[in-house]
């Protein structure tokens, strides 16, 4: 059976959470000191100090004089309109982004979103079998191929002896035939059972009936059925 590897660190987790989040019974908590005890205006929010307010202080960048002359002549001498025109030339053409109409008026919607476009069967590992599950198939072939040669040498010790299909196809036919046969007595039977005798041979013939249809189902049911060598 697969068991994740994960799942001690997520029991731990829960069992955190869990013990974080309980609310049964009492909180404990510090009790608080009776020397602490409120006082007044202890819950009134107080004030920044004040600051002294100076009229004098400058707010904002002084405005220039006139007497002040700006930087002037500075030019670039990059070519604008060669470089965008070799950019657009060097440049590779964008794709239309996909899309599809699916009404008379136009409405146009995106391919890719719409599930008619194939994105996933193109991915290299589409189709692929996960790890896990390879891994998780070849611990339950190992586990089988154990467990066969456990029974094998179970059986060797035990001196268990499997029947083959014509064997079992014997036996089966001999047990419905035998059926067949005790019917047959049992059919026969009068119609009146007023004595002792006659209803315990009609209880010994049902007894034989219903242990040969057992035995013909454990059979029919079993494909393999190993018999012990005494």
């Amino acid at each position: 059976r697969y068991i994740s590897i994960f799942k001690p660190s997520i029991k731990d987790n829960m069992q955190k959470n869990k013990t974080a989040m309980k609310t049964m019974g009492p909180p404990k908590v510090e009790v608080p000191s009776p020397k602490n005890f409120l006082k007044k205006h202890s819950k009134e929010k107080t004030l920044p100090p004040k600051k002294k307010f100076y009229w004098n202080e400058p707010k904002k960048p002084p405005v220039p004089l006139r007497t002040d002359i700006p930087v002037m002549g500075i030019q670039s001498e990059k070519n604008f309109i060669n470089i965008n025109a070799a950019d657009i030339i060097m440049g590779v053409a964008k794709k239309p982004k996909p899309i599809y109409v699916d009404k008379r008026t136009g409405d146009k919607h995106d391919l890719e979103t719409s599930g008619l476009f194939p994105k996933y069967i193109n991915k290299k590992d589409y189709g692929v079998i996960p790890e896990y599950i390879c891994k998780r198939n070849e611990e339950v072939k190992k586990a089988q191929e154990e467990y066969n040669n456990y029974i094998q040498e179970n059986l060797k010790k035990a001196a268990m002896k499997r029947l083959s299909d014509e064997e079992r196809e014997a036996v089966l036919q001999g047990l419905k035939k035998n059926w067949e046969e005790v019917h047959k007595e049992f059919q026969s039977l009068s119609v009146f059972i007023d004595s002792i005798p006659k209803k315990i041979h009609k209880q010994k013939l049902e007894e034989e009936m219903k242990q040969l249809e057992h035995d013909i189902d454990v059979i029919e049911k079993h494909k393999i059925i190993y018999i012990a060598n005494k």
